[in-house]
């Protein structure tokens, strides 16, 4: 009986291949790449044409001479690696790490990990795509050439452990020229009118709003002349129409729209997404069933679904709600750039397993995930929701107010899925009105407003930018947007991404000194040149020897040109009981500590803890943010371990109303910390 060797990545997806092959097939993992260029230097040679020196990663030697015996066994090697070019490209190194040249072997790909998935893909086995392996090659290279280039600079004109980065230095500039526009945001004022109109056999008022399309309300004075000119006025309706209006189901999932959708209903940030998807496309084990892949390749920006799937899933919805929910058209996606079509969308692989099916055998995040992916992909298959929509128009002496209320006729995709933030709110009904009807005036309300600056990036919000001005490809959003908050160019908080001192600096300096590199469109232009190497149409080569000597130029300049910048560090009231200092904060591997400035006279640290400015419940000192050893973040008394208070929700001022205990904040309410009381009530806005 001949034997087979499987390569694939990570151990997680060699145990779910296993047990679809025969027990003639060997399925080991490689752990990622093999190969990779040097840590220690460039690892181009600039003067042969750009040849890449790959070496064995640190580490992998054990490995791969496991893999050699292996191989030295087998009478064929399959390479499995993920459909995509870094998949390409990770099979192409161990071709040539393993010397399969001297052997039998063929490079095999599937979306999803199913029985009939792998099983198809060893009949189409073919010959390593070498178009998609210059594609990465060439990514890989011009990244390196502005990482290893750039970076030094960085260090000598601001501080070492900086970095540059070909799509992390754009992301950066997209967020720092967003800051800009809310710095230079001038707000202006506007006012809004409502009426309420009472309504027979209603206790709720009917509320119109002034529709004013001539012009802004800027001020109150031109406010209270039309409140003048409405005195007396009667009113009447001037206008009913009835409308049928349909909403359409959303699209399947694409990385980007994934990433996007779990920040804004689950709060994942978008590294987590990936990691948490890369488990379920790998598979789980999943009681009665063993290890299942839950769902197709993570990576990509396709939408297209294979006719099997499509029609497991109608079958499904119409068992499950009825023939009227099933979709009767394709539901088709705008898109005008080059999309992966070689994958599916995210989706799935047995739409049989509902969420409610396998959620004892996920993990609480993992169950969150899957269930938005099978909730969104079901939704898909859908026929559109239905509304009846009715406009009215009310005259009041020479000014028009407008109210509108829909209804839901019928549910549609809404009965599955509704995206986080569309959910949609019926207003009061007035089907016993008619044209010429009178009615009667409750009260006027004016209102002051002021126009809002653009709001700040979100992972979510900058994601989609990323996408729609065509900078980085799916597998880029998630490690970019890590790294500019590792390297303190961006702080995180309460979703919204803010500009640090230190990315400022950094940003300047790549703007002055690099524009091509942080240019939108030359970024974007970039990325279709890689989308042509992988095609075939451009040599990957060329795309590097037109790169490297602008850039080489701009680096010679900048060395020469750009003078030092100092970023000062942040200084506390904390005193230096060494020698009375006021100590700074410094980042080390595990984030903030306390120095003291006097380094290398007074070598003093201490942990840095964040004060949340809320008393300790038990001895009034300040209860401060600490974490566990395993990185999990809690509320304790600064005191400790003399005090031993602490808590996993952030503790309020505010006492119970009901027992005196101290209230800890869960989403929008302040909730009793005493289970036995119960008590709680809405946070103050």
């Amino acid at each position: 009986m001949p034997r087979y060797l499987v390569i694939v990545e990570s151990p997680a997806k060699a145990k779910t291949i296993k047990k679809f092959l025969g027990k003639n097939y060997e399925v080991l993992a490689s752990n990622g790449h093999v190969r990779d260029l040097p840590k220690s230097s460039l690892g181009i040679d600039i003067d042969h044409d750009f040849e890449p020196k790959y070496i064995t990663i640190r580490g992998k030697g054990e490995l791969l001479a496991k893999l050699r015996k292996e191989v030295k066994k087998a009478d064929k090697v399959y390479l499995a690696t993920d459909p995509d070019r870094e998949g390409e490209a990770i099979s192409w190194h161990l071709y040539n790490s393993l010397k399969l040249e001297e052997k039998a072997s063929s490079r095999i790909t599937f979306n999803e990990i199913t029985k009939n998935a792998v099983k198809a893909s060893i009949k189409q086995a073919r010959e390593i795509d070498m178009d998609l392996v210059d594609a990465q090659q060439a990514r890989r290279i011009l990244d390196r050439m502005v990482g290893y280039l750039i970076s030094p600079l960085l260090w000598e004109k601001i501080k070492r452990g900086l970095s540059a980065g070909r799509v992390q230095s754009v992301a950066l500039r997209i967020i720092c020229d967003r800051e800009d526009e809310i710095n230079a945001f001038v707000p202006e004022e506007y006012w809004n009118l409502e009426a309420q109109f009472s309504l027979k056999g209603k206790k709720q008022p009917l509320v119109a709003k002034l529709s004013n399309s001539k012009r802004v309300i800027r001020n109150e004075a031109e406010m209270n002349e039309i409140l003048e000119k409405l005195k007396d006025a009667e009113f009447i309706v001037d206008e009913i129409k009835k409308s049928e209006r349909i909403r359409k189901p959303p699209l399947p999932f694409t990385t980007s729209t994934l990433q996007q959708e779990a920040a804004k209903a689950l709060n994942f940030s978008t590294k987590k997404t990936m990691q948490l998807a890369q488990q379920l496309y790998e598979g789980v084990d999943i009681k009665g069933h063993g290890t299942v892949g839950l769902i197709t390749y993570l990576r990509t920006d396709s939408i297209r679904i294979s006719d099997e799937a499509d029609h497991a899933a109608k079958e499904y919805i119409k068992e499950s709600f009825g023939n009227e929910f099933v979709a009767q058209e394709e539901n088709r996606g705008r898109t005008g750039k080059k999309i992966q079509d070689a994958h599916e969308a995210i989706r799935p692989t047995f739409v049989e397993f509902s969420p409610t099916v396998i959620k004892e055998s996920l993990g609480r995040d993992q169950y969150r995930l899957y269930q938005l992916i099978w909730k969104r992909f079901l939704a898909s298959r859908m026929n559109p929701a239905k509304y009846e929509s009715t406009s009215m128009k009310i005259k009041g002496n020479d000014f028009r107010f407008t109210a509108s209320t829909s209804k839901l006729v019928f549910e549609g995709f809404l009965k599955v899925y509704t995206p986080e933030e569309e959910e949609e709110k019926e207003g009061i009904a007035f089907d016993n009105l008619k044209e010429g009807d009178k009615l009667e005036l409750l009260e006027l309300n004016k209102s002051q407003h002021f126009t809002q600056p653009p709001a700040h990036y979100t992972e979510a919000s900058l994601v989609k930018t990323l996408e729609e001005l065509g900078i980085g490809r799916p597998s880029t959003y998630a490690p970019t947007i890590t790294t500019i908050i590792a390297r303190r160019y961006v702080a995180k908080e309460n979703k919204n991404l803010y500009v640090t001192e230190l990315g400022e600096a950094v940003n300047n300096i790549m703007k002055l000194a690099f524009p091509s590199i942080v240019d939108v469109n030359f970024t974007a232009n970039l990325e279709s040149l890689l989308d042509c190497v992988e095609d075939g149409t451009v040599n990957w080569k060329t795309v590097i020897r037109n790169f490297y000597p602008d850039l080489e130029e701009a680096v010679k300049n900048a060395r020469d040109k750009l003078e030092k910048i100092k970023i000062e560090d942040e200084v506390t009231e904390e005193i230096c009981e060494l020698c009375g200092r006021n100590m700074v904060i410094k980042y080390g591997p595990h984030g903030k500590f306390l120095a003291c400035p006097g380094f290398p006279e007074c070598k003093n640290t201490k942990p840095y803890l964040e004060k949340i400015g809320v008393s300790c419940p038990v001895c009034k000192s300040d209860v401060v943010i600490r974490k566990t050893k395993k990185g999990r973040k809690f509320y304790g008394c600064i005191n400790n371990p003399e005090c031993e208070f602490m808590s996993w929700q952030k503790p309020s001022e505010v006492r119970c109303d009901k027992c005196g205990s101290y209230m800890v904040e869960k989403g929008s309410k302040l909730v009793c910390e005493d289970k036995n009381c119960g008590y709680y009530k809405m946070i103050e806005k």
